[in-house]
């Protein structure tokens, strides 16, 4: 069975320096229906204005995951972390005991664009942790390259959580078929431009919700980048 949800359909909030579209449950936006899908709890995509963004927060047994798509996240961290995420890059915080970090666009003239990620963690009660790593487009053309995994498989990031997260980029005749396993919830987000999922046409921030399917194909993408999520049923 796949279901779909629209960019539309998502919760919504503009907080002047920060525009933010909530694929759950997030915040001011509650909606019963919608408070995650197996153990991805948040998908939001924010705008940070230039010289604006998150002050210093706690987060505690939760895996977190920046995305960025435009401009740059500045991070600093109680880990004594201090790194910019750029396009390209994938950001992976384990929140675990506790941490406290901020965020920020430091650029003058730029919107920051990213996607802030949120897993429910394997373990509870873990030390907190740090890993951030670059994946070139080639390694995403045409293809779903993973960028996040339990083991670090491939030179992904290592996240404690029973998810595997993919990235790729789509264009003209490029096309995708991967199978899936047996008793796992599948999540398929449309970063940008246009996809076909299964035989769907998805535009941007769409999603494709996969549950008893044996197998995702992508293919007829226009400047497409999607994330692919094996999750937990």
């Amino acid at each position: 069975m796949m279901t779909l949800r629209r960019s539309q359909e998502r919760g919504f909030a503009d907080h002047g320096w920060l525009k933010s579209f909530h694929s759950f449950s997030f915040a001011g936006y509650y909606d019963p229906r919608h408070m995650g899908f197996g153990n991805l709890r948040v998908i939001n995509e924010d705008r940070i204005a230039p010289g604006t963004g998150f002050g210093a927060h706690g987060h505690r047994d939760m895996e977190i995951i920046s995305y960025v798509l435009e401009g740059g996240l500045s991070h600093k961290d109680s880990m004594g972390n201090e790194q910019t995420i750029v396009p390209g890059e994938v950001q992976r915080m384990s929140a675990g005991t506790g941490v406290v970090h901020s965020e920020h666009n430091h650029a003058a003239g730029q919107t920051t664009h990213f996607l802030q990620i949120w897993l429910l963690p394997a373990r509870t009660g873990v030390e907190p942790g740090y890993e951030q790593k670059a994946f070139p487009a080639a390694e995403k053309r045409g293809h779903l390259r993973l960028v996040a995994s339990p083991d670090g498989a491939e030179g992904s990031v290592s996240i404690n959580a029973d998810a595997r997260l993919f990235a790729g980029l789509f264009d003209g005749g490029e096309s995708f078929d991967m199978a899936l396993p047996a008793g796992r919830k599948t999540y398929v987000h449309l970063v940008r431009g246009k996809l076909t999922v299964n035989g769907q046409r998805l535009t941007a921030g769409d999603a494709a919700l996969l549950e008893n399917e044996a197998a995702l194909r992508l293919d007829a993408g226009e400047q497409a980048e999607v994330l692919v999520f094996d999750l937990e049923a």
